[in-house]
């Protein structure tokens, strides 16, 4: 007996290999290129968004380097722009000697990526952070954070920056 998804796709001329190949579309593995000048600005625009965010705590200026909407996948701040300056002023009221040392910058097509040192009490060791940031003609639309306490000890010489 002939299966039944291989008399179909003799019936409409295809070869069974393609027929089922075809009905969808991989994801890019890479984004698309960008020219150097585009990169360094979008590296711009994100320094500049996470000093106004993060050391100096104002969100609307901060909300003002987003695009028309923004996307929030950090599990413990609000969705959006609305949820955004909820997050930075409750950030405020809870830790207003906060400082987040950037360290390094990378960028990947719509993506900037920042490695940075957060300490919410002065003379705390604080966090790891790394950031992901997704823009879209220039203004931040998503934000994605992963974070590490940095710990007493290490068992080695290396250090988290």
């Amino acid at each position: 007996m002939i299966p039944l998804f291989l008399l179909a796709a003799v019936a409409v001329g295809q070869p069974p290999a393609l027929s089922v190949a075809s009905t969808a579309d991989p994801a890019p593995l890479h984004q698309p290129a960008r020219g150097d000048e585009e990169l360094k600005a979008n590296k711009r625009v994100v320094i500049e968004f996470y000093n106004l965010a993060l050391n100096k705590k104002n969100a609307d200026a901060a909300i003002a380097l987003m695009g028309p909407t923004y996307t929030q996948h950090n599990a413990r701040a609000p969705d959006g722009k609305d949820g955004f300056r909820t997050f930075i002023e409750s950030f405020r009221e809870k830790y207003p000697a906060s400082h987040s040392q950037i360290l390094r910058v990378f960028s990947d097509g719509d993506y900037v990526i920042l490695h940075v040192h957060l300490v919410r009490e002065p003379g705390s060791r604080g966090e790891a952070v790394v950031d992901i940031f997704r823009l879209d003609n220039g203004k931040i639309v998503e934000h994605w954070d992963v974070l590490q306490a940095v710990p007493e000890t290490i068992p080695h010489n290396n250090t988290m920056f």
